[in-house]
């Protein structure tokens, strides 16, 4: 059912890395969740108040706030689609993200909804009628939701949407209250025993904790967050495959949005290779490393002085005092600049995140002083990157 609504809808499915595709894939979700729930709302809605259950109605209303959710999915598409303008050079893609931040709101308040009713129900219980009809709704509703999180997982692994990340876990959500409510209904009538209100509670307890997952998953990536090691790691092989590019560092990540990816990276090159040559190298390497990965790239040209005999020694001998030091510890930018009274020794140390500022202080400082007995004149200025990329 899936592909064929894709193949109908979407006429070239495959190319997700169009932001014109991962829009039509959004609106198409967005007009099937809310076909799907306005159906199962107004089903719901009928039986719940001919029942009596306020669990089921409570569901029918949730299913009404998932209408809300499923068109906020389609506008936000619609706007992540739109191409870069003056006031944003880098698209709308992070509407995505905006739009799952909402629907995480309009499930929180579900939720809390459900539960403010449910504790009502216990505090004053009233009977709950048992019909065929509202177990074939109950379990119509299961199956419809049960394959609208398989759908929206699907595009959402397609495309890499939080949006249809946080419906498909709206929609596994809505199961689990569902078959809850479903079973206390069938132990209500066959037991004599009303649990309506207390299942509203469990049920209110599973929207809850599915908004507020949503809402953290959300609020992390437009915080800004870590990119993914996979990427930096794949980043750093198509790099360093290109001649001439003998070392790579200061890899910086920017996500704009799925499928917004602007990074840039210091390359490392000889210092007496041939300007020209190696500069057409690191342009060809951005254009054709950006297309195969989707990511805009540039990369700064980095010389290294590699056939100086004493430099190539004094680079071994910190790199050993490192070592002792701590064995994650990496340097990149290593120079040696010779004075009349004592040689400057300029170079940046990579530690882990976490570190605090008095230990990083520690650490420049010892370095420094290993270096100096290493030799008197020599005095280190050091600067400190921290690795956000995962790689140590």
């Amino acid at each position: 059912m899936t592909e064929l609504l894709v193949r109908f809808f979407i006429k070239t499915p495959e190319r997700v890395e169009d932001s014109s595709v991962r829009e039509a894939y959004g609106i198409l979700a967005g007009f099937v969740g809310i076909a799907c729930n306005l159906i199962l709302c107004a089903m719901k809605f009928v039986i719940g108040s001919l029942s009596g259950s306020i669990a089921i109605q409570a569901d029918a209303v949730n299913n009404l706030s998932d209408v809300g959710s499923s068109a906020v999915m389609l506008i936000g598409s619609k706007m992540a689609g739109k191409p870069a303008d003056r006031e944003h050079p880098y698209g709308h893609a992070r509407m995505e993200y905006i739009a799952a931040l909402i629907i995480a709101f309009f499930i929180l308040i579900v939720g809390f909804e459900l539960g403010r009713e449910s504790v009502m129900k216990i505090i004053a219980p009233e009977p709950v009628e048992f019909s065929v009809a509202m177990i074939a709704v109950l379990v119509g509703s299961i199956l419809v939701k049960l394959w609208m999180s398989r759908f929206t997982a699907n595009i959402g692994r397609r495309i890499n949407s939080s949006t249809m990340s946080a419906a498909t876990s709206d929609s596994i959500a809505d199961v689990i209250s569902t078959g809850a409510i479903l079973l206390s209904s069938v132990i209500g009538y066959f037991k004599g025993v009303n649990i309506d209100g207390y299942i509203g509670v469990v049920v209110a307890g599973f929207v809850l904790y599915s908004g507020a997952s949503i809402l953290r998953d959300t609020i992390s990536p437009l915080m800004g967050e870590a990119p993914d090691p996979k990427v930096v790691s794949e980043l750093t092989d198509r790099i360093l495959s290109y001649d001439g590019i003998i070392g790579i560092h200061d890899i910086l990540v920017h996500s704009y949005g799925p499928g917004k990816l602007i990074a840039s990276a210091h390359a490392e090159v000889r210092s007496d290779c041939d300007l020209m040559a190696i500069h057409e190298t690191i342009d060809t390497a951005e254009r054709e490393v950006g297309a195969q990965m989707g990511v805009m790239l540039t990369l700064h040209l980095d010389p290294v002085e590699v056939n100086n005999a004493v430099l190539n020694e004094t680079r071994e001998q910190i790199k050993g005092i490192l070592a002792e030091i701590d064995a994650t510890l990496r340097f990149h930018d290593f120079r040696m600049v010779r004075g009349e009274n004592r040689t400057n020794l300029l170079f940046d140390i990579v530690v882990q995140p976490g570190r605090k500022p008095e230990e990083i202080a520690e650490l420049k400082q010892r370095v420094a002083d290993e270096a100096a007995r290493l030799n008197p004149a020599y005095h280190c200025i050091l600067s400190v990157d921290v690795d956000n990329n995962g790689l140590l």
